[in-house]
């Protein structure tokens, strides 16, 4: 099979904000070229509702009232330099964002700031209502078509990572291997550096928020590149996605209780001032382990999320798309109650990295939902992701200035491909890879998610193994290589959960329930290929061997 070779300064496998920040920076220094899966570019960031959190003043009180609740709802997980440098940072990248066009939420000439749930303030900024993510992501792109030097590839798939080596230097990422989508073919792209910013893994669970795309792709590659996996068992599940059978999971921001909305049980109750102080403002795990808990007492599987009591007007201009969406599927959002139930939604955990992006595999760089900086702890507060990606995307383009002086890359290096590839069977494999897909969603969903315990989830290993001799020689198509990704995603996960013997923000434990708090020093997991292969028994070889 012919394989097209192609070199650049900068890879950035990725699109969302985190992705697109990184890509500006880095086009200072050299070519940059930014690999996207699927048609669109589609990513998380497209999507996020409720907004960007910012302490807009930029005063001393202000940063330290944010870094303090992010501190707080991490549950002592966070590293405090990391969020330092996210809140003190940020208001410089919102700035920039001002500059580039971004037009948010006013009143009058004053920003209009929502609160959301653990934020002791109101601090969220909103662009068109609920459209805060795509309205950031138009403008990155806006700002990286004005720049000659970097090039976005739709349609292309990631498959591995290159690895290198030579006499003179250690092993390091040097591209990517990926699959021209539209024309069936290979691609390796050789870059000086690597930024993951491929987002999450959300896929892996049956009811989730994220799109298609967000398989795990990141997470599998950087795995088996020998990168370090930390905290990757805090998993946060969204409490109030709708609930309406055959209709996708879609995010009900949580700015719509941050508005006054109200939670109901299947008897029309408010019960969550039975759970939490805070109320409908509880720390998103809180509130799902509510609903979840009024799911199973009525035998329902949704609750009610409730503005019917809040002005029409209001109501519509305030959450423009999720009004719009939830008239798409039969639902007046202002006369009619709106069921709701969680849903997986973000991985706080990721590839461990510095305050840099930079991971333990020299050459390689995360950033985004992929890239666990310890900003999150076991618990995300609302309305940070946005801001982390901006943030650490443009250190990570300013830091890529040391590849500046560096040598082109070579590219006259062979590499050899599966056999599998080369002449591709007539098995009807698409089914086949299908039903795994389901399988991994509803075992995890089931065993490995809002609630969990050391049985349910060797339960869960006991049903992914079978799975791996399907996925260790398979065909070069998307559906299956994004399978094999899925279940190292989901391997990964129930490994770290299964090492970590206590309940901590998002990962609870029913059968470690009376340490919630974590103690007062909880440590960070971290986790290797070596741990997933002992755990599960399995081991997928990496396609694109040492180079």
């Amino acid at each position: 099979m012919r394989i097209a070779d192609f070199k650049t300064d900068f890879l950035i496998i990725g699109g969302g904000i985190a992705g697109l920040r990184a890509a500006i920076g880095a086009s200072r220094f050299g070519r940059v070229t930014i690999l996207n899966k699927g048609l669109k570019g589609e990513s998380s960031s497209r999507f996020a509702q409720g907004g960007i959190a910012a302490a807009l003043d930029e005063t001393a009180d202000e940063v330290e009232s944010h870094f303090q609740d992010t501190l707080i709802a991490g549950k002592g997980l966070c590293r405090p330099e990391a969020v330092r440098v996210m809140v003190s940072e940020g208001p410089r990248r919102i700035q920039e964002l001002l500059d580039w066009g971004v037009a948010f939420d006013k009143a009058g000439d004053r920003f209009v700031l929502a609160r959301e749930g653990a934020h002791s303030q109101n601090r969220i900024l909103r662009a068109r209502g609920d459209a805060t993510g795509n309205e950031i992501v138009k403008t990155l792109h806006r700002a990286i078509a004005s720049k000659e030097n970097i090039e976005t590839l739709n349609g292309h798939f990631s498959i591995d990572l290159l690895m290198s080596a030579s006499e003179k230097k250690a092993s390091y990422c040097c591209g990517a291997l990926a699959l021209d989508e539209a024309k069936g073919t290979l691609c390796r792209f050789f870059a000086k550096a690597v930024i993951l910013a491929t987002g999450g893994i959300g896929q892996i669970y049956q009811r989730t928020t994220n799109p298609t795309v967000a398989t795990g792709d990141g997470i599998a590659m950087a795995l088996k590149a020998g990168a370090v996996l930390e905290d990757i068992e805090f998993f946060q599940f969204h409490p109030t996605a709708l609930a309406l059978p055959g209709v996708p999971s879609f995010l009900l921001s949580e700015a719509i209780r941050g508005e006054g909305g109200r939670l109901r049980n299947a008897e029309g109750k408010r019960f969550m001032d039975r759970y939490h102080p805070d109320a409908e403002l509880a720390p998103r795990d809180q509130v799902s382990r509510a609903i979840l808990n009024e799911m199973r007492e009525t035998g329902d599987d949704h609750v009610f999320l409730d503005v019917t009591h809040l002005d029409p007007h209001f109501v519509r201009e305030r959450f423009p798309m999720i009004y719009a969406t939830c008239l798409h599927y039969g639902l007046d959002m202002v006369d009619q109650q709106i069921p709701v139930a969680p849903s997986a939604h973000y991985m706080m955990g990721g590839v461990k990295t510095d305050l840099c992006g930079l991971t333990n595999v020299p050459g390689l760089y995360a950033v985004g939902e992929v890239a666990s900086t310890g900003v999150h702890g076991a618990n995300r507060l609302a309305s940070n992701s946005l801001l982390e990606g901006l943030v650490f995307g443009a250190r990570v383009g300013d830091v890529l200035e040391r590849f500046a002086s560096e040598a082109p890359i070579r590219v006259d290096v062979a590499m050899r491909i599966p056999v599998s590839w080369t002449a591709q069977t007539a098995v009807q494999w698409p089914e086949a890879y299908h039903r795994i897909q389901d399988g991994i969603k509803a075992v995890m969903w089931k065993k490995v998610g809002i609630i969990r315990s050391d049985q349910s989830m060797r339960s869960a290993i006991s049903a992914c193994r079978p799975w791996s001799d399907v996925l260790k020689n398979p065909p070069l198509s998307r559906l299956a290589l994004e399978t094999g990704n899925m279940l190292w995603a989901s391997a990964a996960l129930i490994t770290s959960a299964l090492a970590r013997r206590e309940s901590l923000g998002a990962h609870f434990r029913e059968d470690f329930p009376e340490v919630e708090s974590g103690g007062p020093n909880p440590e960070h997991s971290a986790l290797t290929c070596a741990d997933v292969s002992e755990y599960f028994a399995f081991d997928f070889p990496r396609i694109a061997g040492p180079l």
